[in-house]
């Protein structure tokens, strides 16, 4: 069976740097995988190649048997990749659904009805569909950045340590929220994440990345402490 997601060969480079090392990834449909490493590793670097916002040197991007390498980002959203950025980028002067309407412009969607489905994976954004999306605490922002992504239905949603500088019981409903999203929606997710216990709660399998290369990846029952304290610890 092919893999939803197939990265091959993938390399980038900052003008002289090289940042990415011929990274190989398959990710299965309907799964949560995650990427793991300490800060600095190229995590975020890979993420933006991936949705279409960096120009990798080499390296193909195939998603459901289509090669996208040479798509630009807004090519690779209209046939379903939905990116959620680290640090969440939402517009703090626009309401809560001020956000979500822009995602639907952007998405060329048919309705410009935002879907009833994001509200209700997400209540207390309805709760405060007027309130400046500034005005929220930070884990309602990180809330709405992921619902801002919902509002265009990927097939392939794409987070960027959605767990960063949140509290501990809005982390679990991220989780548990993903995990809605995989089984009764049939999504795929790929993240970003450094917290071990939430990779080990939720995703399937796990890449680990260092200095630009993935250097171990299996089943999240292979995360063993000897590999964190190794190659995540601070």
């Amino acid at each position: 069976m092919s893999a939803f997601l197939k990265v091959s060969g993938l390399e980038f480079s900052y003008g002289e740097v090289k940042v990415l090392y011929g990274l190989d990834l398959e990710v299965s449909a309907n799964s949560i995988s995650c990427v793991m490493g300490r800060n600095g590793v190229g995590k975020t670097t890979f993420l933006r190649n991936l949705v279409g916002l960096e120009k990798p040197s080499s390296g193909t991007v195939i998603m459901e048997g289509n090669d996208l390498s040479s798509a630009p980002a807004y090519e690779r959203a209209s046939r379903g990749i939905g990116y959620v950025p680290q640090g969440r980028q939402i517009f703090p002067l626009l309401t809560v659904e001020e956000n979500l309407s822009v995602a639907l412009e952007a998405a060329h969607a048919e309705s410009q009805a935002i879907p009833d489905e994001v509200y209700d994976t997400f209540p207390v954004l309805h709760q405060m569909r007027s309130r400046r999306g500034g005005d929220l605490s930070g884990g309602q922002q990180q809330q709405l950045a992921i619902a801002r992504a919902l509002v265009t239905q990927p097939k392939l949603l794409v987070l960027d340590e959605p767990t960063e500088g949140i509290q501990p019981n809005v982390i679990t409903q991220i989780g548990e929220v993903i995990t809605r999203l995989t089984e009764e929606k049939g999504m795929t997710i790929l993240l970003v994440e450094q917290y071990a216990d939430f990779v080990r709660k939720f995703a399937h399998t796990f890449h680990v990345m260092n200095r630009g290369s993935f250097i171990a990846h299996g089943n999240t029952s292979e995360l063993d402490d000897n590999l964190v304290r190794k190659h995540l610890s601070v």
